[in-house]
C-alpha cells in the first residue's frame, strides 16, 4: 500500500480530489466512463467539494460502498450527504443502494447485479474500531464471499447494506482517506495489514492511503 501523510484534513481532501480527478481522466480516456464507489463518514464530502470543475460529471457513475437502512432524506443516510456534497450542476449518474426496498436481500442482489465488473476507484474510510465500508468487527458479513452486496446485523443502531470484500478486492484502485486522532490505533493496524481489524482484510492490488498527521500519530 502506498501511503502519503499530509498536514491536516483539508490537505487530505485536496489530495484525494487530485487522485480522483486523475483516475477519472484515465478511465474516460480508456473506456469512456468512470465508475466510482463512495463510502460514508465525514472524509469524502470535503473531497467532493474540492472536485468542483475537475470531473466530466456526465461520464461519471457513482455507486455507494455502504448505506444505513433508513428512509430517504434521513440525515443518517450516506446518500443524503452525498447529494448535498456534489458540486452544483454535477450530472453524475448516482446509483443509490436500495435500502428502502421491502425485501432487502432481494434488493442487495439486484444492486450487486448492476455493479461494474471492477470499479475504476473505490473510496474507503476507516473507523476507530477498524471497520471500513460497513464491514464491522464481529459481524457475519465479514465472511461473505459469494455475494458482492450483503446486509449487516445492527451496528450503531442501524442495519446496513455494504459491498463485500470480493468487490473491494477487484477494484482497479482503492483510495483510503483517514483523518483524526481517534484513528491512530486503527491506522497503525491497517498499515500493517493486520487482519484482526476488518479494514486489514482489504487486499486490492493497487491502494493509496492518504492520512493526516493527527491520524498518523504525529504531535505538533
Amino acid at each position: 500500500m502506498e501511503i502519503e501523510i499530509l498536514p491536516d484534513a483539508d490537505a487530505v481532501a485536496e489530495r484525494g480530489a487530485e487522485i480522483v480527478a486523475q483516475a477519472a481522466a484515465d478511465a474516460v480516456a480508456s473506456s469512456g466512463r468512470f465508475s466510482l464507489a463512495v463510502s460514508g463518514g465525514h472524509t469524502p464530502w470535503a473531497m467532493f467539494a474540492a472536485l468542483y470543475g475537475r470531473l466530466p460529471w456526465e461520464k461519471v457513475t457513482i455507486f455507494q460502498v455502504d448505506e444505513r437502512v433508513a428512509p430517504d432524506g434521513d440525515p443518517d443516510r450516506n446518500l443524503t450527504q452525498l447529494q448535498r456534497s456534489l458540486p452544483p450542476g454535477a450530472a453524475a449518474d448516482v446509483r443509490p443502494m436500495p435500502v428502502t426496498a421491502h425485501d432487502l436481500d432481494e434488493a442487495a442482489a439486484a444492486y450487486a447485479g448492476a455493479l461494474p465488473g471492477a470499479f475504476d476507484l473505490i473510496h474507503l474510510g476507516l473507523g476507530p474500531d477498524g471497520h471500513t465500508a460497513s464491514l464491522v468487527p464481529g459481524d457475519p458479513v465479514l465472511d461473505v464471499s459469494e455475494r458482492d452486496v450483503a446486509l449487516t446485523g445492527e451496528y450503531q443502531g442501524r442495519t446496513r447494506m455494504t459491498l463485500t470484500y470480493p468487490v473491494l478486492n477487484r477494484a482497479r484502485r482503492i483510495l483510503w482517506l483517514v483523518t483524526g486522532s481517534d484513528k491512530v490505533d486503527a491506522l497503525a493496524k491497517l498499515r500493517a495489514s493486520d487482519r484482526s481489524i476488518p479494514a486489514g482484510r482489504v487486499a486490492a492490488a493497487d491502494a493509496l492511503l492518504l492520512a493526516d498527521e493527527a491520524a498518523a500519530g504525529f504531535r505538533p
